[in-house]
């Protein structure tokens, strides 16, 4: 994603209010535009990972992964259409969400890749349905495909837990403006925030 300013304020159709000295972009820029505009929105790292019926794993890099549900616990992740990755993911019908360290951003970037040999040389063991769980990573999601949906040039996979894996200590990995990095956690010495989501639940202070 673009870095850049993020003071004009995209008018909706029929809407009267408007940022003062604003100007609305060309229909040309608006991909460009919403890039730097989303870019602003700090996201964790993952890679989501499967293994095929001959025993082969596969995997992508991927910042939109979410929690969804707690009851059932359901995850989701936005796999391009034009994805290599996610037709095998898809017939093989589970994956695992590994949640990435600040120490790996590296990995990251080889997951990042198109057409690499991604798990040439990576450290991984297998998962109860034989997806890959990546060595040093933060925690890890199993899941089974649940549904799929189609969502412009992307798809919106939800997934039902089957697995949750242990939790390290170690910072996560972010992706902010186009970029890796990091931030230091606050520390665990209040209660949690208040706030109307699923992953703020009033007797948890961790992040699931």
């Amino acid at each position: 994603m673009n870095a850049g300013r993020a003071d004009a304020i995209v008018q909706a159709p029929g809407s009267a209010v408007a940022a003062a000295g604003s100007a609305q972009a060309a229909p040309g820029q608006e991909p460009a535009r919403f890039r730097q505009v989303l870019g602003h929105f700090c996201t964790g790292v993952t890679i989501i990972t499967t293994v095929d019926s001959g025993g082969r794993p596969a995997g992508f890099a991927c910042q939109s992964f979410a929690a969804l549900s707690l009851d059932p616990p359901l995850v989701l992740f936005c796999p391009s259409r034009t994805s290599a990755t996610w037709p095998r993911i898809a017939r093989a019908g589970h994956f695992c969400a590994n949640v990435l360290t600040a120490g790996q951003r590296d990995l990251a970037r080889v997951f990042g890749t198109a057409g690499a040999d991604k798990f040439a040389g990576i450290a991984w063991s297998p998962s109860a349905s034989g997806a890959p769980v990546l060595a040093g990573v933060l925690t890890w999601v199993g899941c089974e495909v649940e549904v799929v949906h189609e969502a412009g040039d992307h798809h919106v996979v939800i997934g039902r837990v089957t697995e949750l894996g242990p939790v390290g200590t170690e910072a996560p990995l972010l992706f902010y403006r186009g970029r890796y990095g990091v931030t230091a956690a606050a520390p665990a010495c209040g209660p949690p925030e208040v706030v109307d989501t699923l992953l703020a639940w009033p007797r948890h202070a961790d992040w699931i």
